[in-house]
């Protein structure tokens, strides 16, 4: 077997092996879990979550801003990595790429959720108000999800028409929709031309995208004028994490995938110390915002802020609250300032670390502030003072984020993880453009 062959051989999509089929019908069981409680919670309204007049958003606002922020780190900064065309980042962009497309679309999905009744979404469309940051949520949403779409199809198109030739004789019926997928794709000059040109586009478009993703979410946060959320802070707060999450997504994912698909020797350690460097860079970042959230305030608090600031460091929210900050966001940075701790097993450590810190970050984002109104809190139920996700949002939510892993999953599963053209080509195997265009 030639280079090439076995290039893609490596690279090209398996089917699943015993451990593959446990872990997909794991997470089909778990989404239909959620499936029939969320059909519950239509049927008998929202008296089923410990959602009341005051925490009126919760746990699934939280999950929201948590994918907003994992979907980031396939938009910007894959596009960025693409502009600069560094060639190390080759194996790790559809990756992200996937990544990215499934949050984004979980979001959207989530949103929905936490508006109770699905058939009011259409009320955002017909009584749309644009200066209003929902409206403009409710627009860029859609937006980021066909940028994102495209950011991921269009590179593919090469490696679809290799699959198709690849698995002709052995499957084809695989062959015919790698086939019809691929578009027609010959690898002529005119095509390779228009298809960079497409890409370039689309990864200009979607840094400005992304960026108003996330701004746009700090903003819907920021304008309602309540203690902890009333911050000229909070848009770049909210993109520096975004950064963190998303490139520990994406390098919890590179670990497995590697791992599980014997890829070594094109996810190498040089891969896992950039991105190593690249998350303790963003980690530092969002720690001087971090500061500025909550460090700074403490000297010039009113008392009312002073009280959400207590709720947070020693009350009631203190152990959500430091475990968000020290495991997802001080250990990381101190482990990765270390040769050691960039190697794949430690990063995937970190990555763990940071994606689980980072979505009860979002939640200590949420709900302590809604709990802390200008007004106190009177002539209600001692329950409406505190608030934590019943059953029903649980299994909810739990079944968005096992809906998003399932998405990655069918993704490594049908498409070459790592770009089989290109690699070639970075490889210098000359044959590439003759087998594409056979």
């Amino acid at each position: 077997m030639d280079s090439y062959n076995k290039l893609i051989n490596d690279l090209a999509p398996r089917k699943f092996g015993k451990r593959g089929t446990i872990w997909t019908t794991f997470l089909i069981i778990i989404i239909i879990i959620g499936l029939i409680a969320y059909i519950d919670q239509i049927i008998k309204g929202q008296v089923v979550t410990n959602m009341r007049d005051y925490a009126l958003w919760g746990i699934y606002i939280s999950n929201f801003v948590f994918f907003i922020a994992i979907s980031f780190v396939g938009s910007v900064t894959v596009a960025v990595l693409r502009l600069t065309n560094n060639s190390w980042r080759t194996p790790l962009v559809r990756i992200a790429e996937i990544i990215s497309l499934a949050a984004i679309d979980m979001a959207g999905i989530t949103i929905m959720i936490d508006m109770a009744r699905p058939d009011r979404l259409l009320n955002l469309f017909i009584h749309a108000r644009l200066q209003s940051p929902i409206t403009w949520d409710v627009i860029i949403v859609p937006t980021s999800i066909v940028l994102s779409f495209l950011l991921l199809y269009f590179p593919l198109l090469p490696d679809l028409a290799i699959l198709k030739k690849h698995f002709k004789k052995t499957k084809p019926t695989f062959s015919k929709w790698y086939g019809k997928l691929a578009l027609n794709w010959t690898g002529s000059k005119a095509q390779k031309a228009l298809q960079e040109k497409s890409i370039r586009i689309i990864a200009i478009l979607i840094i400005p995208v992304g960026i108003i993703l996330q701004t746009i979410d700090a903003w819907l946060f920021s304008t309602t004028y309540r203690i902890g959320w009333d911050s000229t802070n909070m848009g770049a707060y909210f993109i520096s994490g975004a950064f963190v999450a998303g490139i520990g997504a994406l390098v919890t994912l590179m670990y497995v995938i590697r791992r599980v698909r014997r890829l070594e020797n094109y996810i190498t350690d040089y891969h896992f110390d950039k991105m190593g460097k690249f998350l303790g860079l963003a980690c530092l970042t969002y720690l001087y915002f971090n500061i500025n959230e909550y460090l700074i305030p403490i000297f010039t608090a009113p008392v009312e802020e002073d009280i959400h600031l207590d709720s947070l460091v020693s009350g009631e929210y203190a152990p959500l609250f430091w475990f968000a900050q020290i495991v997802g966001l001080l250990l990381p940075l101190l482990i990765l300032l270390f040769n050691k701790g960039r190697k794949p097993g430690a990063m995937f450590i970190i990555g763990l670390m940071v994606v689980i810190g980072s979505w009860w970050k979002r939640f200590i984002i949420v709900t302590p502030t809604l709990l802390h109104p200008f007004l106190p809190i009177e002539g209600v139920p001692e329950s409406w003072h505190h608030y934590f996700p019943s059953m029903h949002e649980w299994l909810i939510t739990v079944a968005t984020l096992a809906m998003a892993l399932l998405i990655i999953t069918l993704f490594v599963r049908y498409l070459p993880v790592i770009p089989i053209q290109r690699t070639a080509e970075e490889q210098g195997l000359s044959k590439t453009s003759k087998i594409v265009e056979s």
